[in-house]
């Protein structure tokens, strides 16, 4: 008895004796916070623990005999995810850099357990070890746990909205008169909130107007109904999309603008099927007319590379009322084929069913047929260079606005049959293009020559001066006439932009009286300080159908 208390209390002595143990693990890795150890749940690592860094530095005791040698605290890490051979940890404090090999030991309170772990020797049974050929799944699953930066594009939120106020005055005679009260929006939001929901696109609009003399629409009224401003869900790990809003629809923006919607079910990888609905405002669209709602379905199908070779090709049928009378029923087919940015082919087509059409009291009855057709053909042999072969067609009379001939909106309109163009961008930030068609219509009396000029200054003489000179000449069956547009603008720095457009322009068609005028339109953008901006600009309007003085101010907050 006495020999067995004798060997307990010599094991019990010896025990005590022993230096306290604490595993320590190797830093072989920092990034953005994150620090990477050399070993994990293997070496008794889990998610939770605590680790001190240390650090040999010189010190000098209080009674100033000498320096000796001591360990001061570098850092305190957490576990935040392990691995069977990895551990990543997040620094809670840092009271110098880290650096790749330095230790890391557990803390007192929790190195006990772990050497009683390392205590338990050979005794401990291990499971069959296995070789990953790719990489060590929970080498990678922790490196998935360890906390990234977001997304740019996720919950971006840049926009302003303002109020406006502008007024219109009758000139040489006129009577128009116009005071209105309206409000301005601007948009940029992408992944609102995280999600996949995006708001982006310019809106302007009339809240309440005081008018007096003919109720006619200006030229802004007519430019604000090109701007889109939408709402749209595009989720890449969900089968469905869609839109509502001022928008085009994204596999069919031959129909034009549209307000309304779509709604798109993703089939797979490369077919997409939808439906959409809407009024169409736009009064650059072959068709226009404000009072005409479409609707109708479609099936897309689109691949290949941004890269490489890309194609794109959908067909859908569609239904176009008057009110709610029944217009057009039609079939629609829009295809494109890119190779890189060297070489580009894209079509549209719509094909009529048949229909009456109601002119006053007569009625006439319309074959099958195609109702509009336009081809282009563009490649890009040098970055410089572009050269381009197209083809328009249309059965029945456009329907523009022929008061926005002089802004250049309509250059794809006004002519019929084949064109050629090409646009060289030459040093000095000056670039020259041009366009050459001859209109080839069934039933014309004689061909025409369409021809449109223009030339690009990117910086007037070092002055920052953007100028854009342009002149068109067009006849054809459904429309003859000129027209000269100059374009200058300004930006000085981050916060003021000042911009002004000037043209003439002769129209003669039998889809209106003869329109000849002129117009001034100058604008002005300017930032006040970080949250605010002051928005104003002048229209000067004379012509043989409207003469008029215009001017607007907005201001606002952006965000």
């Amino acid at each position: 008895m006495a020999v067995l208390l004798g060997c307990s209390l010599a094991l019990s002595a010896a025990r005590a004796q022993q230096p306290e143990s604490r595993p320590a693990f190797r830093v072989k890795y920092i990034a953005d916070g994150a620090v990477y150890l050399e070993g994990g749940s293997g070496g008794g690592l889990a998610v939770g623990q605590k680790l001190v860094v240390k650090r040999s530095g010189t010190t000098a005791p209080r009674s100033g005999s000498g320096e000796v040698q001591a360990s001061r605290i570098i850092a305190q890490l957490e576990v935040v995810s392990v691995a069977e051979t990895s551990a990543v940890c997040e620094a809670r404090s840092l009271n110098a850099p880290l650096r790749v090999g330095d230790m890391a030991t557990l803390v007192i309170e929790e190195g006990q357990p772990q050497a009683q772990l390392g205590g338990m020797g050979t005794s401990r049974k291990y499971p069959q070890l296995i070789a990953f050929s790719a990489g060590d799944p929970l080498d990678e699953e922790a490196r998935e746990a360890v906390p990234r930066p977001q997304l740019p594009e996720v919950n971006r939120r840049h926009g302003r909205v303002g109020v406006e106020y502008s007024a219109l005055a009758g000139r040489n005679g006129s009577s128009m008169a116009n005071r209105q009260v309206g409000l301005v929006a601007r948009m940029e939001m992408t992944r609102i909130g995280g999600s996949y929901w995006n708001f982006t696109g310019y809106w302007r609009g009339r809240l309440n107007s005081r008018s007096s003399g003919p109720g006619t629409a200006t030229l802004n009224d007519l430019l604000n109904r090109t701007y889109h401003l939408s709402l749209n869900y595009s989720n890449p790990m969900s089968h469905w999309v869609a839109g509502v809003g001022r928008l085009f629809v994204p596999w069919a923006s031959s129909l034009s603008t549209i307000d309304g919607g779509y709604l798109g079910r993703r089939m797979g990888q490369v077919a997409t099927l939808g439906v959409f609905a809407g009024t169409t405002p736009d009064p650059t669209s072959w068709n226009y007319n404000p009072n005409r709602r479409i609707g109708g379905t479609f099936v897309n199908l689109e691949g290949g590379s941004f890269e490489a070779l890309r194609f794109t090709s959908t067909t859908g049928v569609a239904i176009s009322t008057i009110g709610s009378r029944p217009e057009r029923k039609f079939a629609f087919f829009e295809n494109g084929l890119f190779y890189k940015r060297f070489v580009s082919v894209y079509h549209t087509l719509e094909a009529d069913g048949p229909r009456d059409i109601t002119v006053g009291t007569q009625t006439t009855h319309s074959s099958p047929g195609v109702s509009r057709s336009y081809l282009t053909f563009r490649v890009q042999p040098v970055s410089r260079l572009t050269l381009d072969l197209s083809h328009n067609y249309f059965r029945d009379l456009p329907t523009f606005d022929p008061r926005l001939v002089g802004t250049g909106l309509l250059d794809n309109l006004l002519f019929q049959g084949f064109s050629g163009g090409a646009r060289l961008d030459l040093p000095l930030k000056i670039s020259v293009y041009s366009s050459v068609g001859r209109s080839s219509r069934t039933g014309d009396i004689r061909h025409s020559w369409n021809q449109l000029y223009g030339i690009t200054l990117g910086e007037i003489w070092g002055t920052g001066i953007r100028t854009d000179l342009r002149y068109s000449k067009f006849d054809s069956s459904f429309g003859r006439g000129d027209y000269r547009a100059l374009s200058l603008s300004r930006r000085f720095g981050e916060a003021l932009r000042w911009e002004v457009q000037t043209g003439f322009q002769n129209f003669i068609s039998p889809l209106a009286a003869q329109t000849h005028g002129q117009f001034v339109n100058t604008s002005m953008d300017w930032f006040l300080g970080q949250h605010f901006f002051l928005e104003g600009g002048y229209t000067w309007q004379r012509g043989d159908q409207q003469n008029y003085d215009q001017w607007f101010m907005v201001l606002g907050r952006r965000f």
